[in-house]
């Protein structure tokens, strides 16, 4: 199968290569265009949030859905609502966006980072049974690029120490494990709508949850913690997480649009492993047996023999006018989070994966709109670095 560009795509062609971006249809425009024409006033000024909720949740198999300006928010939403407070320890791993761990700072808890599995990058059962202490509240669990961890013995670790499972699944729409799917896992999970990601309103996120009593909690400390009904009374100080109605009505187009979208997003992986496939040391994004990777950006580690950090894989591909971007870098490692360093890992930075996956590890061009021919030129700048070398 060759692709160019999937739908009817006006927004961007794509004559250069682009890092990221998304699938935007004259199909999604009719939503969008009905949205600003028509949702404003009465029952339709929430109509496609709504239903945008009602769909996602349904999809996923969760009882309830709450739209969110982006993923940050929702995972400070979810964070707040479940109670927790100053010196709750919650676990995340070091490997991630920022995103996933500052919520916790806004509760005044107390972030602890945990090391992550050299094969899917994410989370292990050991690696958070090795942080646990006795005010450890919740681990963040991060689907890292699309691939997915150990659900099942991080859900055992959880629930045998009584502590809340929080599925960050930003980077995973699409993705299953053992065919559920990455989002479905624990007290609650999130997603994002970024205009990079595979779904976009570009900016916005979800947050599924099970439990009725926590959603409405959820919902109300969502809308500035004021009386159920639009009324202007106030019961509690809270922070103000309401979704664009116009924007819920592009994230529904798109999500209309899920399985190409996905589609795509696996056809670039694909391209990428087809055409390097003789390279034996180099990895792409992993799916085993028991996973289906949604692959939302092709991620590729260089073996260790090579001796390339990805800052040198980087400047190759600078030299040559292409885009990449650095894997994630460990929290630890940045001044932003040094406090949490020196209060929860003995001032130490002990997870020894993270730091040496990140070192020689980036993220290859993965925009919606890329096409094969340009996934080529991306192979042969990767063949010449190796050449090179």
């Amino acid at each position: 199968m060759r692709y160019s560009n999937i739908g009817v795509s006006w927004l961007l062609m794509c004559e250069e290569i682009y890092m990221a971006g998304p699938s935007v249809t004259r199909e999604d425009e009719v939503f969008v265009l009905d949205a600003l024409r028509n949702g404003w006033y009465g029952k339709d000024a929430y109509k496609y949030t709504e239903l945008f909720e009602q769909e996602f949740s349904k999809y996923h198999g969760r009882t309830y859905a709450l739209m969110t300006p982006n993923c940050h928010s929702a995972i400070h939403l979810l964070l707040k609502g479940l109670g927790i407070s100053e010196g709750d320890e919650v676990i995340v791993p070091e490997c991630t966006w920022v995103g996933t761990a500052a919520p916790v700072s806004y509760q005044r808890g107390k972030i602890v980072f945990a090391d992550i599995d050299p094969a899917n990058w994410c989370l292990t059962p050991a690696s958070i049974e090795r942080r646990i202490t006795s005010k450890t509240k919740a681990v963040i669990v991060v689907d890292l690029y699309g691939n997915m961890p150990d659900m099942d013995g991080i859900c055992d670790v959880c629930d045998k120490r009584g502590i809340y499972l929080i599925e960050d699944a930003a980077e995973a729409l699409g993705s299953k494990y053992k065919n559920i799917c990455a989002g479905k896992f624990g007290i609650g999970s999130v997603f994002s709508f970024h205009r990079t990601k595979t779904l976009t309103t570009g900016e916005g996120g979800m947050l599924l949850i099970d439990d009725e009593k926590l959603y409405r909690r959820c919902r109300f400390l969502r809308d500035c913690g004021r009386k159920t009904g639009g009324s202007y009374y106030m019961m509690e100080i809270s922070n103000k997480y309401m979704p664009s109605n116009v924007l819920a009505a592009l994230g529904y187009a798109q999500f209309l649009r899920l399985k190409e979208l996905v589609d795509k997003k696996r056809w670039i992986w694909n391209t990428y492993k087809r055409l390097l496939s003789d390279i034996t040391t180099i990895r792409l994004n992993p799916e085993p047996e028991f996973v289906y990777n949604s692959a939302w950006c092709t991620t590729l580690v260089f073996d260790k023999s090579l001796g390339i950090s990805k800052e040198q894989a980087m400047k190759a591909f600078e030299n040559c006018g292409q885009p990449s971007r650095p894997f994630f870098y460990p929290l630890s490692s940045m001044p932003a989070f040094a406090a949490y360093v020196d209060s929860c890992n003995g001032g130490e930075r002990n997870d020894p994966v993270s730091y040496d996956i990140s070192g020689r590890a980036i993220n290859l061009p993965s925009a919606l709109c890329i096409t094969e021919e340009q996934i080529e030129q991306i192979a042969g700048t990767l063949r010449k670095l190796l050449r090179d070398k």
